[in-house]
């Protein structure tokens, strides 16, 4: 029974894009799903973090889980069962990626309901293991992150979407324009008239390189859309791939962009997009037009992030950014827009 003084308990906020129900009232949801599973009924829960989603490990049985608990405001249960169809079709090609259980019922998206009538969709899939890179390890911990990438991207090229599939759109307009699904970059804290007068150059440059680079299928279709190495985990000696909540239809070198998300300032983001390509190239060829259009991508994709950031304040994601986050967000645009160059490193 769903607790309504825990449901309708939520923050303030200007925005739909971040969830407003507090840790107590996931944490009651997320126990309501588990309820579905008869294996699972007596789980012990524990909130892994809040980005996004809510995600939880389940310890039932000597087993682990991942409960993924959606916010609302972003995927319909339509849009949540063509990932769970994406993600088997990549594993019957024998890439390592997360499974979602079947419930009593034969179901793997639920359908919670809040006191309010509106409704929250969960995923639970099979714990995957492995160990989590992170950005102080060798640069060349990209080459594997670009190689599969690269195969996911061949996946998607030839994979023929079942009648029905539906996934969010990723283009110029959805990430940087004023509607996009993560809010508008203008939004976000401390930004001087000046700063802004810069960000809208560069805007405007980005959806011209985007624009005349189009969207034929050997550039632009189904991808992961936030494959960072948080993303990634490496386990005896095989490379896996999880959390494909932002998967969608965009170009497939944003996924390229994405790797570097939120640190395209650090000194070493030059190395990390040089062997992310040296892996990529092991599986697939860039002509000449693709590596001509990533400093746009790497762009757009920074200023996507800056409307997460103004979207999601009150994660820890955002919050752990620091006041040099914004600084160092104009001065790449600067340079992109200034030197013609890849706007990453110092």
């Amino acid at each position: 029974m769903l607790n309504a003084s825990y449901l309708l308990g939520v923050r303030s906020m200007s925005t739909a894009q971040y969830d407003t129900l507090d840790d107590a009232a996931v944490a009651q949801l997320a126990r309501c799903a588990l309820q579905r599973y008869p294996s699972l009924r007596d789980g012990e829960l524990q909130l892994i973090c809040r980005s996004e989603n809510a995600t939880f490990c389940v310890q039932a049985r000597g087993q682990r889980y991942a409960l993924r608990l959606h916010r609302g405001h972003y995927h319909c249960k339509a849009a949540i069962e063509s990932e769970l169809l994406w993600l088997d079709a990549l594993r019957e090609e024998g890439i390592s990626v997360p499974e979602a259980l079947y419930d009593g019922e034969g179901e793997r998206v639920q359908t919670l309901s809040l006191p309010n009538g509106k409704q929250r969709h969960a995923v639970i899939f099979h714990w995957v293991a492995g160990e989590m890179p992170t950005h102080g390890i060798d640069p060349r911990a990209f080459e594997p992150l670009g190689q599969i990438t690269a195969r996911l991207h061949r996946h998607s090229q030839c994979w023929q979407k079942p009648a029905g599939f539906t996934r969010i759109r990723w283009d110029h307009a959805s990430m940087i324009g004023a509607e996009g699904h993560w809010g508008h970059w203008r939004e976000v804290a401390g930004l001087r008239p000046s700063d802004r007068a810069l960000m809208d150059e560069a805007v405007a440059r980005i959806g011209v390189e985007m624009a005349a680079f189009g969207t034929s299928p050997a550039r632009y279709g189904l991808i992961h859309a936030d494959l960072r190495l948080t993303n990634l985990l490496l386990h005896q000696g095989e490379t896996r791939v999880i959390d494909f909540d932002d998967c969608g239809m965009g170009w497939y070198l944003h996924d390229l962009a994405a790797a570097i998300s939120f640190e395209e300032h650090h000194p070493n983001a030059p190395a990390w997009i040089e062997h992310w390509l040296t892996g990529y190239e092991r599986e697939a060829h860039l002509d000449d037009d693709d590596l001509a259009v990533i400093p746009a991508l790497v762009m757009q994709r920074r200023i996507q992030m800056t409307a997460w950031v103004a979207s999601h304040a009150q994660t820890q994601m955002a919050q752990s950014l620091g006041s040099d986050w914004m600084h160092h967000t104009v001065r790449l645009c600067r340079r992109y827009l200034e030197e013609q160059v890849l706007p990453v490193g110092r």
